[in-house]
């Protein structure tokens, strides 16, 4: 896999304000807000900073939170997770593997098969509708 690496102010260039406070410095997007919390079309998500594919629209489902919600990557290696501990709190960060962008978290309070929650941010994500 061949990582993408930009400097800050090429990201900057690349993303909008919003995109660059979430994917970029790690921020998370207000709840019920995004543009991809409630969608519903058939399709792959994948990483507004790289393109990379990472969550299909058949493992996506309705997790009552105000976040895109999946129970599956498309590929485990195009994502990566890591401890954060920030806000008093112990989750697991899910970040593109390609670019580093921050994406969401991980829970474990998921529906079958996997029992995963992949809590993702709309802002750091782009949509590929594709004709059932």
């Amino acid at each position: 896999m061949k990582k993408i690496i930009k400097t800050d102010a090429e990201w900057k260039a690349q993303l909008s304000s919003e995109e660059y406070y979430v994917a970029r410095q790690k921020g998370t997007e207000r709840p019920f807000t995004g543009r991809y919390w409630d969608h519903n079309e058939h399709g792959i998500y994948r990483c507004v900073g790289c393109g990379t594919a990472l969550f299909a629209s058949d493992t996506k489902f309705d997790a009552g939170c105000g976040w895109p919600s999946y129970f599956v990557a498309i590929d485990g290696d195009n994502v990566r997770e890591e401890t954060d501990r920030t806000h008093g709190m112990l989750r697991t960060e899910v970040l593109c593997n390609v670019c580093d962008s921050h994406l969401g978290h991980v829970f474990p309070d998921g529906p079958p098969p996997t029992g995963l929650r992949y809590c993702i941010n709309s802002v750091s994500l782009t949509f590929e509708p594709i004709k059932p």
